[in-house]
């Protein structure tokens, strides 16, 4: 198969991609290993991580359209109360990480309405579940890409003058031989403040498979999973706890800190403030990531508010999940730790009054299109990242370094993002690592490799470090990188140009950048702070 923007990778950086290639009148092949699209929204059950000025501005207008048509879907399909249905900025699960915490199922409705104009027209073409096992290059051109049907086995062939990788992980670094890094880097590579002394390619941040849950009447407990003993003892040795418990680092701060746990609050959705600036929100571990909170819809229309479990608990810091020779073990790991969380939650964990367990625990896996109750996919923090022309640091964005006068200016702008540098514990026994994160730009040096000229990073793969991937990698920036890699393969098509003579013309950059912002992409920031 042949086309004009190749895609590998349909999580939310490769569907912006092909939205955005798309949008210019070109032909876009899209594969995706899962049965959604929509990765870390969907897939991997993840309600979006956004900043504190969402709602006004920082986010493309596409995404700004996929935010608005989960609030649409609701209005249109969900029995509201009249004064939920009203607000403005409704959140559906009125959790306190995220301004709209919503079912992953309502996501993919959304995306699926934006790409059906072009799935009917033909111009896109979705290969699904398909992922990448090999390609072929010539210098610094990669020519193709092989694809193999999950389930089947069955390969097929894609080519394209633009290949870009959408992956979760990265996958086409190591397939097209184009140079990356991994884990964390030396202080003497990067300058990076919180950097190690020497580099650590294996130490990189935990992946976590998520799930939900509710709190019905009955005894809903199951088996005990099979390795339930070590997850249940398990503990690392900064936690100052096991894992299975509500003690856990605070992420800002390090000191220990007691999380609490009460289903089905009666609490008043419309009085929730998600505001990452002023609190994390993960003091009630039901009200932080909550999905549904039945209070918004007509009485009897939900038995019992719906979490969803994306907690310290379930991050998995045994090994990574790719380089490595025992990947699968890994991942399978992390599938077990998540079944114990939820095994001592009906068994064990200390209730308010007294006793253990949460018997009436639900596993919802039906929300999450999964047979076991697990998401679909683990949750990636941190992928293979290209080395890249330019490489984003620590110092370019962070409070303690930049002060007042904010994040670096790149000339060379393709986007915003907003997010404290947010590190979870990692497989080489680090803690936290929560630095405080200046409004940044996204450079369009990080999308460029240093030597090929035809592959493109569309997701968490771009030119940043172990330490500013930690907020490079959130939902809306995710969205903008994969945006951006979709308008300069286009760009490129149309003036028959490289990406790399793109950035350093300046006729070329400022007629890309023009293209950017006709398509709705903010190349900067208001007078705004960090936090």
């Amino acid at each position: 198969m042949h086309t004009d923007v190749l895609v590998i990778g349909g999580g939310l950086g490769g569907v912006a991609a092909a939205l955005a290639a798309l949008r210019t009148g070109r032909s876009v092949v899209m594969t995706e290993e899962y049965d959604w699209l929509g990765g870390q929204l969907t897939s991997q059950a993840v309600p979006p991580d956004e900043h504190t000025w969402v709602e006004q501005f920082g986010v493309t207008a596409s995404y700004r359209s996929l935010r608005d048509g989960i609030r649409d879907y609701y209005r249109r399909y969900y029995p509201l109360t009249a004064e939920s249905r009203a607000a403005a900025e409704l959140n559906p699960g009125a959790g306190y990480v995220s301004k709209l915490c919503h079912e992953p199922r309502v996501a993919v409705a959304v995306l699926e309405s934006m790409l059906a104009p072009y799935r009917a027209s033909r111009r896109l073409q979705v290969l699904q579940p398909y992922k990448p096992v090999d390609a072929t290059t010539d210098g610094d051109q990669v020519i193709s890409v092989v694809v193999e049907h999950r389930d089947t086995g069955d390969r097929l062939t894609l080519t394209a003058p633009y290949i870009l990788d959408a992956t979760e992980t990265g996958e086409l670094l190591p397939l097209t031989g184009t140079e990356y890094v991994t884990g964390f880097e030396s202080q003497a590579t990067t300058g990076e403040p919180s950097a190690p002394q020497e580099a650590q390619p294996l130490n990189m941040q935990a992946v976590s498979y998520c799930f939900a849950v509710d709190h019905v009447d009955g005894n809903q407990v199951g088996d005990k999973p099979p390795n339930y003993a070590y997850w249940r003892n398990y503990q690392p040795a900064f936690w100052g706890d096991r894992m299975l418990s509500w003690n856990a680092p605070d992420p800002r701060t390090l000191a220990p800190s007691q999380r609490t746990f009460t289903p089905n609050p009666d609490d008043d959705p419309l009085a929730v403030v998600a505001d990452q600036r002023r609190t994390g929100g993960d003091t009630n571990l039901w009200t932080f990531r909550r999905i549904a909170a039945r209070r918004h819809f007509l009485p009897g229309a939900y038995e019992s508010d719906i979490c969803l479990v994306n907690w310290p608990m379930i991050d998995y810091l045994d090994g990574p999940v790719f380089d490595v020779p025992d990947a699968a073990k890994h991942l399978a790991g992390a599938r077990e730790l998540s079944q114990s969380v939820f095994y001592w939650l009906q068994t064990e964990a200390p209730r308010p009054d007294g006793g253990t367990g949460f018997s009436g625990l639900r596993l919802r896996g039906d929300l999450l299109g999964s047979q076991d109750g697990l998401a679909q996919a683990p949750y990636i923090r941190e992928s293979r990242r290209i080395a890249a022309e330019y490489t984003v640091v620590e110092q370019d964005l962070s409070v303690a370094v930049r002060g007042a006068k904010g994040a670096a200016e790149y000339g060379d702008s393709v986007g915003v993002g907003m997010y404290r540098i947010d590190l979870h514990p990692s497989t080489g026994g680090d803690n936290y690592i929560d630095v405080a994160s200046s409004p940044f730009r996204i450079p369009l040096g990080a999308l460029i490799p240093q030597r090929v000229e035809n592959l493109l990073p569309a997701s968490k793969n771009l030119g940043t470090t172990h330490i500013t991937n930690g907020c490079y990698r959130l939902h809306p920036v995710e969205w903008n990188i994969g945006e951006a890699a979709g308008l300069l393969a286009a760009f490129c098509l149309d003036r028959r140009v490289s990406p790399r003579a793109v950035r350093n013309s300046p006729a070329l950059l400022s007629d890309f950048q023009a293209l950017l912002v006709a398509q709705g992409v903010e190349l900067s920031w208001p007078d705004v702070t960090g936090y």
